[in-house]
């Protein structure tokens, strides 16, 4: 026997319950007849009036012209669904038969976006015409979940830890975890990417599978500052005052390296997959196989379930971003993308690492004064506050004449207004910790600093 509204309206009369239109979410969009719609307003209506009382069933047939089904015992979540499933059937033969929806569809030059608009739709229709079976896990339920999650932590399966490229940062956070989402944010041109590529660098060396979505870089760009801060792990190179340092990026991006150490670069060029023991997967700037959307982004991930770290940089560079804006708030579009982000992040268990400009603060930055060196706060992360809320960790980063400062702004975990101060030679890429007190002395005995 079909399903209607009035099976459902006749057993709230006889177990007076109201409130179920309120759990299993019934609107009048559900109804199939005006008289349903009718009585639905009704019940409604009553049950405001009349203390969440349902109406008798000699008032609801006298005010409505709805039929009354004696002694429905199905369960409201079953009748619910079956309700909004015949209700979903309805909707998409209205949306296939609309002349004005054909006609727009048609318009449109590119089949990819007469999919998106047909797959936006039929989304609604789902989303409106289910029935949620839980609004959360119980105690009970949530403890065998916590063993069996502890036990694939346990035998490292679950999840896994990778270490930072400084040693006090992994003290602080413990290193990155999958999962999570790493945010870095400066102002431009002061070394955030650089200080991604440091972290991707080390990444690699762990053993990581990372995936690089670059939108301001091109690949022989990216790939200059990787190999600059690769070199610069090596001991081979030096600068005049005796410090270790790698290939200057200026020099690959100008073709023009030293005449002394080219052909070294060059072999261990030769060697750099035996050199990582991970794997490096970049998109960059102006390459045919770089995508913007987080459909595809999420469809890449999906197709490579063995990527580890997941990199974009920035952010902003996802179409996304400004794109579609459903809930027609300033910046709503920006926040959806985070939201989203956040959640494929989740959903393939990878460490997220994302770029974003900090807003700049011209009155602190003037020609005639030396800049300096300073981490902008939290409220400076530009396009969304979202990307704040999403980060399990914000990092911080500025740079200026060798020098750098990478901080915590936010941290889940704590460790939030952990400061850490680097070197940094970032064109010869290098980004190391300060050296402690006793290895300075080592180095430059009588040292007081």
């Amino acid at each position: 026997m079909k399903v209607t509204a009035e099976m459902i309206f006749s057993k709230i009369l006889d177990t007076n319950d109201p409130d179920a239109l309120k759990r299993y979410d019934i609107r009048e969009s559900h109804m199939a007849t005006e008289a349903e719609r009718e009585a639905l307003r009704y019940i409604r209506e009553y049950a405001t009036k009349n203390a969440g009382k349902a109406p008798s069933h000699a008032d609801y047939l006298n005010a409505t012209d709805a039929e009354y089904f004696e002694g429905v015992t199905d369960d409201f979540g079953w009748l619910a669904d079956s309700l909004k499933a015949d209700a979903a059937k309805r909707e998409v033969y209205r949306m296939m038969s609309d002349p004005k929806l054909i006609n727009e569809i048609t318009r449109e030059k590119d089949g990819r976006d007469i999919a998106e608009q047909l797959r936006d739709r039929l989304d609604s229709i789902i989303l409106g015409t289910s029935v949620r079976k839980s609004i959360g896990r119980t105690l009970e339920q949530l403890k065998d979940d916590f063993r069996a999650e502890y036990e694939r932590r346990k035998a490292g399966e679950s999840f896994k830890i990778w270490r930072t490229p400084f040693d006090k940062l992994n003290a602080e956070i413990g290193g990155l975890y999958s999962g999570d989402i790493y945010g870095f944010f400066g102002e431009s041109g002061r070394g955030k990417s650089y200080s991604i590529i440091e972290f991707v660098e080390c990444l690699l060396r762990q053993g990581a599978t990372v995936f690089v979505k670059s939108f301001e870089m091109n690949a022989y760009r990216w790939l200059s500052r990787l190999l600059s801060s690769m070199t610069s792990k090596e001991d081979a190179l030096e600068n005049k005052a005796g410090e270790t340092i790698g290939v200057p990026s200026r020099e690959l991006l100008a073709g023009k390296l030293n005449e002394r150490y080219e052909e070294w670069f060059f072999d261990t060029l030769a060697r750099i997959n035996d050199y990582y023991p991970g794997e490096l997967i970049l998109q960059a700037k102006g390459d045919a196989e770089l995508t913007r959307s987080l459909d595809e982004l999420d469809q890449e991930l999906a197709e490579r379930p063995d990527i580890d770290v997941l990199v974009v940089d920035p952010i902003y560079g996802f179409s996304d971003t400004y794109g579609k804006n459903s809930n027609k708030t300033a910046g709503g579009a920006a926040e959806q993308m985070a939201r989203r982000f956040e959640t494929l992040v989740g959903v393939h268990n990878v460490v997220g690492i994302y770029a974003v400009q900090a807003t700049t603060d011209k009155k602190a930055t003037g020609d005639d004064e030396a800049r300096e060196l300073r981490l902008p706060d939290r409220d400076k992360v530009k396009t969304s506050k979202a990307l704040l809320e999403v980060a399990t960790v914000l990092f911080a980063f500025d740079s200026v004449d060798g020098r750098a400062r990478l901080g915590i702004e936010k941290g889940r975990d704590g460790g939030e207004d952990f400061t850490l101060e680097l070197v940094a030679m970032l064109d010869y890429g290098v980004l190391r910790e300060l050296p402690t007190e006793a290895e300075t002395n080592e180095y430059f005995p009588g040292f007081n600093p």
